[in-house]
């Protein structure tokens, strides 16, 4: 992948609507959502994903076929893939990594304020 390319995918995915549209056609696999399935899932407008939209399909993010009157979204794995072998090409010097994957884990309300209301 070009440095170019990476920005504009990165540049793509760094407004948080398009974020979760991505996020939510990777989680929706192969066969993909439609824009209503993707706007109703979101709570977006669908204007405002359809603007989107076309950040992450310029950002080849993203795929949009027609299947009859739909048209429906895919996220472009190999892409996303390419993406993250890009940002990780040189991870730890080269050397076995270092850094273990993490569970997720629970959210923690360490440090929130707490309201009284006495």
């Amino acid at each position: 992948m070009k440095e170019t390319d990476a920005v504009r995918a990165l540049s793509a995915l760094s407004q948080a609507t398009r974020l979760q549209a991505f996020r939510a056609l990777v989680e929706a696999g192969p066969r993909g959502l439609t824009p209503s399935d993707l706007a109703a899932r979101l709570r977006v407008a669908p204007s405002r994903l359809s603007f989107h939209l076309k950040e992450l399909l310029f950002a080849a993010l993203i795929t949009q076929e027609r299947d009859g009157r739909n048209l429906v979204y895919r996220a472009q794995f190999e892409r996303m893939d390419r993406l993250m072998s890009f940002l990780t090409a040189h991870c730890c010097g080269g050397t076995p990594c270092a850094v273990a994957p993490r569970a997720p884990r629970a959210r923690s309300t360490a440090g929130r304020k707490r309201t009284s209301t006495a």
